[in-house]
């Protein structure tokens, strides 16, 4: 993910993806700043989540805990999952492709704002359940491209099929696969 960021390094609009949302950079004056937006953030999002999750960090240094806590609070609910909803009503294809990002940015900011509502409430176990849903999603920038390489490798699908496909599979099984978790736990 950083590899894909840094492509964007210095500020350019015309490589990698950006490449072919030409009209959107163009025609819609407020797509390229949020698109930075929600490229440069998620870096975070990813790097502040990964440090969530280890039973170490949350045991013997809470405060390193709770600083990358906020970070990955703010960052979604302010700047990566309003401009992933934004971008989800240019995204590429038909109405149900724009539909999957838009509810995707829409359960992460959901999941996330009852994380902490959870963790306020010193309700630890729904916070852990909370974030583990929020973190599901915000990997899907990651399982979305993975998709992508396997659709192409084994099926050989059309460029368009392929992003219809993976707007659903770059998040949903990784929700599905949460859920599994939090309730085998059960």
């Amino acid at each position: 993910m950083l590899q894909l960021t840094l492509q964007y390094i210095p500020y350019r609009k015309d490589v990698a993806f950006l490449a072919i949302k030409q009209t959107e950079v163009t025609k819609v004056k407020s797509y390229l700043p949020i698109f930075f937006i929600h490229v440069y953030s998620s870096i975070f999002v990813l790097l502040a989540g990964f440090t969530q999750f280890s039973k170490y960090i949350v045991s013997q240094h809470k405060k390193v805990h709770r600083f990358f806590g906020w970070i990955y609070f703010i960052v979604v609910l302010i700047l990566a999952a309003p401009s992933g909803i934004f971008m989800g009503f240019y995204a590429n294809g038909v109405w149900h492709t724009k539909l999957s990002f838009i509810l995707l940015g829409c359960f992460w900011i959901a999941f996330t704002l009852k994380a902490l509502f959870e963790i306020k409430n010193r309700n630890i176990k729904a916070h852990k359940n909370f974030m583990m849903r929020s973190f599901a999603l915000a990997l899907s920038a990651i399982t979305l491209r993975s998709w992508k390489v396997i659709l192409v490798l084994c099926f050989n699908t059309a460029p368009m099929d392929t992003y219809k496909i993976i707007a659903w599979l770059g998040w949903i099984p990784n929700l599905l696969i949460a859920e599994y978790l939090i309730n085998r736990k059960k």
